[in-house]
């Protein structure tokens, strides 16, 4: 459990940092940034997850259907707040 924990907080980090990159990369816009960065961290933490089940099957032993709810909530909490995000910036 506090291995998610930490998987789901390094996801919010990586939030953070794209959300971050995208603002001062992006265009003059600060909204265009914003999406963009959503756009590139979405896939981005999908793989990240996908390498944290695939971790969790090889290395500590796990079934994939034992480990395939945790990739669930791993990738949908993150996601989620990603998602709130874009709907925020569009919004307005």
């Amino acid at each position: 459990m506090m291995h998610t924990v930490k998987v789901i907080v390094g996801g919010f980090v990586l939030l953070t940092l794209c959300l971050l990159i995208g603002r001062w990369v992006g265009d003059p816009t600060p909204a265009v940034g914003l999406i963009g960065a959503i756009k590139v961290f979405i896939p981005l933490w999908l793989v990240a997850a996908g390498i944290n089940m695939w971790v969790g099957v090889s290395k500590a032993g796990y079934s994939v259907a034992e480990e395939a709810p945790f990739l669930l909530v791993v990738f949908a909490v993150p996601s989620a707040v990603a998602l709130l995000v874009l709907w925020r910036v569009t919004r307005g």
